[in-house]
């Protein structure tokens, strides 16, 4: 069944709001777990979507971290730019596939919410 219009839009603001840690820091975070909390009761669509996010967010974050340490070895720098154009490519792919009604998962996201 495909989900009304009103949960592709919640889950689609989901996905794009972690784009705000661009802007501010930790501010995508904070956006994305206040909006799955305020809807995830609602709805499952959008509980699976808030899941999906929290789990990319956290990925990255990992994946960030390991960059980080990388960077002393030469490689860090041009892992974080990618992981950062990736973080960005990947929450509009996100955000478009949730309001066509898809769940779809970040590719190398580890599942830590179920």
């Amino acid at each position: 069944m495909t989900p009304a219009k009103w949960e592709r839009n919640w889950a689609m603001y989901i996905h794009f709001a972690q784009l705000l840690n661009m802007l501010f820091p930790f501010a995508g975070l904070i956006a994305v777990i206040i909006m799955w909390q305020i809807k995830k009761e609602e709805s499952s669509y959008i509980d699976a979507h808030g899941k999906i996010v929290l789990n990319w967010m956290l990925s990255y974050f990992i994946y960030g971290l390991i960059c980080f340490f990388l960077v002393y070895v030469g490689i860090g720098i041009v892992l974080l730019l990618l992981l950062k154009v990736a973080i960005f490519i990947l929450a509009i792919i996100g955000g478009i596939k949730a309001n066509d009604g898809i769940l779809w998962q970040y590719p190398l996201s580890i599942t830590f919410f179920k």
